[in-house]
C-alpha cells in the first residue's frame, strides 16, 4: 500500500471518484459459490477501497451500488442484496463517524424495502455532521431515469413560473440532478472486465477520465486504487482547449481547475 500511496502522493488527486462495483456475482461463481457470497465479499471492498479514497484525499466517492435494471434481477438475490445493504450501512456507521466520513445517496430510493431505506436514512443522520470524505451510494439509479425526473421537474417550474425557459443551461440542469451541489467525476473506475457505463451518471462524466480493470469487486485492492488514482495524475485533461493551453491554465493561480 505505501508503494501506490507514495506512487500517487506527487499526482493531481481526483476530487471526485466514481465506481461501477462490478463482478461479485461472478466472483462467488468461480469459487463455487452462491451469488450472494459476492455481494458479502464486496460489502468488504467498499470498507476498504473508503479508507483508501480517505487516505488518497479523494473528496468524494460515489459508488454505485444498485441499478434501477438491477430489479429485474431473480427477486431471491434482490432480497438479500437489499437486507445486505441496510445491514452493513448500519454495522459501519460508527467507523464512518470515527473515520469522519459523510454517507449521502442518490437514486429512486422510494423503491426500496422500507427496512433498507430506514436504516441507510439513519445512517446519513448519523454522519452528516463529518467533513471529511462524502461517500454518496447510487442506489436504485440510472442515469436515464434522472435525466427524465430532471426534465419533469423543470417542466414543472418553467409551467409554474418559477423557472425561464430561455435561460435554461448546463448549470440549470445540473441543479435538477440528484448530484446537484457535488463536482462531476474526475475519474471513474470499473471493475469486473467489462468496457462500458451502465447508465451511470450520463450526464455528470461527459469530461470524466475512464478506467476499466478486469479484477472482480471483492478483489480490487488499496493498491488497485493507488493505481488507478497514479494513472488519473498521469492524464492531460483537455476539456476541449489544447495541450498548451491547458499547461497554462495550470500553471496560473488563477485556473487551478480546468472545466468548473
Amino acid at each position: 500500500m505505501n508503494a501506490g500511496k507514495d506512487s500517487q502522493a506527487t499526482a493531481k488527486v481526483p476530487v471526485h471518484v466514481a465506481i461501477i462495483m462490478d463482478g461479485n456475482g461472478r466472483w462467488a461463481q468461480a469459487r463455487g459459490l452462491d451469488r450472494s457470497e459476492g455481494h458479502v465479499e464486496g460489502v468488504n471492498t467498499v470498507r476498504r477501497i473508503t479508507e483508501a479514497a480517505s487516505e488518497a484525499g479523494v473528496k468524494y466517492l460515489t459508488l454505485y451500488a444498485f441499478s434501477t435494471e438491477n430489479w429485474k434481477r431473480p427477486q431471491a438475490e434482490v432480497d438479500a442484496l437489499m437486507h445486505l445493504i441496510g445491514i452493513a450501512i448500519e454495522r459501519e456507521t460508527p467507523d464512518l463517524i470515527k473515520n469522519n466520513v459523510r454517507l449521502t445517496m442518490i437514486g429512486d430510493v422510494e423503491r426500496m424495502p422500507a427496512e433498507a431505506l430506514e436504516r441507510l436514512r439513519g445512517c446519513i443522520a448519523k454522519t452528516s455532521h463529518c467533513t471529511g470524505l462524502t461517500l454518496n451510494l447510487a442506489l436504485s439509479y440510472s442515469a436515464r431515469w434522472e435525466i427524465v425526473d430532471a426534465v419533469g421537474r423543470i417542466s414543472a417550474d418553467v409551467k409554474a413560473g418559477k423557472l425561464d425557459a430561455a435561460e435554461i443551461d448546463d448549470a440549470t440542469v445540473a441543479r435538477y440532478l440528484t448530484t446537484a451541489g457535488i463536482p462531476d467525476p474526475d475519474l471513474l473506475i470499473r471493475t469486473g472486465g467489462d468496457t462500458r457505463v451502465s447508465n451511470f451518471l450520463l450526464w455528470q462524466i461527459a469530461y470524466t477520465e475512464l478506467f476499466f480493470t478486469p479484477v472482480y469487486w471483492p478483489d480490487f485492492s488499496k493498491q488497485d486504487f493507488f493505481d488507478a488514482i497514479a494513472g488519473f495524475g498521469n492524464r492531460e485533461r483537455r476539456f476541449g482547449l489544447t495541450g498548451e493551453q491547458v499547461r497554462h491554465a495550470e500553471s496560473s493561480p488563477e485556473n487551478p481547475r480546468i472545466g468548473e
